[in-house]
């Protein structure tokens, strides 16, 4: 999509506000957050937890959780937003249209074995060399609602990294002329920044899975399957480790 240089000022224009709300914020802070863990001890004995509880009453925190999970995926429909005003039918440019869901999730499944068991290993060898914190997916305690809000925490990750991150940049850097090189590792490298309040490790982690994406977006166009990898991943890191910490002896520490 050809555009003109007015039109690629309004674009870039759009571009940061879309991420200066979400994933751009994000980013900042998590290198705020991690020259603050460096500047204050030793990283390997510091602790992340990804999902917190917001208030010691049930269903004020329920609240709470949905909220932020809601209000998390503004951005979302912002960026498709931006991607209708461009003349396009936004879920189709970027992959997300329901054509073949059982194709999307057979190939986000094999994608999410691709992407966690390494992760995985990075993780642990990241703790090794101390440049990871602990990370504790969870700290929510054990309601009737946990399992459903840690469900649906995952699906939103997904859905705002991979249509914001991988769609929606990709396409918006592409219309503005930039090389398939440049939007690739650009969005991977995003992708590491915002997760480096966890350590070094995750965010080169989620670099090189940035990669994987992007060139996958490349090649295929479709978002669908990456939202599929990124929530599997999520779901098996927060669910499971809510069912399972007692029994491996799992702790905050």
């Amino acid at each position: 999509m050809s555009i003109g240089v007015g039109q690629s000022r309004r674009v870039a224009v759009e571009i940061w506000l879309v991420l200066g709300l979400s994933l751009g914020q994000s980013a900042v802070y998590s290198v705020v957050n991690l020259i603050d863990k460096f500047t204050r001890g030793p990283i390997r004995d510091q602790t992340s937890t990804l999902i917190s509880p917001q208030s010691p009453r049930p269903y004020l925190d329920l609240t709470y959780q949905l909220l932020g999970i809601g209000f998390a995926l503004v951005p979302v429909a912002l960026a498709l937003f931006f991607l209708t005003l461009s003349g396009r039918n936004a879920l189709t440019t970027i992959g997300v249209d329901g054509k073949s869901p059982w194709r999307d999730l057979g190939i986000g499944a094999g994608l999410a074995t691709l992407i966690g068991l390494p992760g995985i290993w990075l993780y642990f060898l990241g703790r090794t060399l101390g440049i990871t914190v602990n990370v504790v997916p969870t700290a929510l305690d054990a309601y009737w609602w946990t399992i459903p809000v840690l469900v649906l925490a995952a699906v939103q990750n997904a859905l705002l990294e991979e249509v914001v991150m991988v769609g929606y940049l990709m396409t918006r850097l592409r219309d503005l002329g930039w090389s398939t090189p440049a939007m690739i590792v650009s969005s991977a490298a995003l992708r590491g920044s915002y997760h480096l309040y966890q350590g070094i490790g995750p965010g080169l982690g989620n670099f090189v899975m940035g990669l994987i994406f992007g060139y996958w977006f490349h090649r295929t166009g479709r978002v669908a399957p990456l939202i599929v990898a990124h929530a599997l991943l999520d779901i098996i890191a927060f669910v499971g480790y809510a069912l399972f910490r007692d029994v491996l002896g799992l702790g905050l520490g």
